[in-house]
């Protein structure tokens, strides 16, 4: 378990590279994610005394860009595309047999932190659509049958998901 104390520890390490660059903030936000897979608090406070303003002012920026998480997510992202080419070959069925496969409704993380679900307006696989995203991967002409394969019953989790 990451404790508070190795997550300050941390963000210092990184913020200790970016120091002296003029606009530190964005880089140092996007370096801490990368490194714990979101910004918890404690993160956005040592930024914010690195960079001279306060915890909130991170916070606002981090809400307001799609691009950071403020919540853990699962160590495998699924991020169905709902652009028209998937939609139009059926992502909404492939959408719900994922959910059912995992017990997982979208923006929520399994319990175990494995697996999150997001939809994403588009991946740019038209081609093979329907198509999604396993964190880097991406995987298209997908099908129930498919996911089924991908995500086999026992991975199925008992609980309620994280929101």
């Amino acid at each position: 378990m990451v404790t508070d104390t190795d997550i300050r520890r941390q963000t210092r390490d990184i913020i200790a590279q970016l120091k002296g660059r003029r606009a530190m903030l964005i880089p140092a936000m996007q370096a801490v994610q990368q490194k714990l897979g979101y910004l918890p608090l404690e993160a956005m406070e040592e930024i914010g005394e690195a960079a001279g303003v306060s915890a909130n002012v991170i916070y606002g920026v981090a809400t307001f860009y799609a691009q950071f998480r403020t919540k853990p997510v699962g160590r495998t992202r699924i991020a169905v595309c709902r652009g028209n080419a998937c939609n139009v070959r059926g992502s909404e069925r492939i959408l719900d047999a994922i959910e059912r496969a995992l017990n997982l409704k979208v923006g929520e993380t399994t319990p175990d932190r494995e697996y999150s679900l997001e939809t994403v307006a588009c991946i740019g696989a038209c081609a093979t659509a329907p198509a999604m995203k396993m964190n880097e991967e991406t995987i298209g002409k997908l099908s129930t049958k498919t996911v089924e394969d991908l995500f086999p019953k026992k991975a199925k989790q008992e609980g309620k998901p994280e929101k």
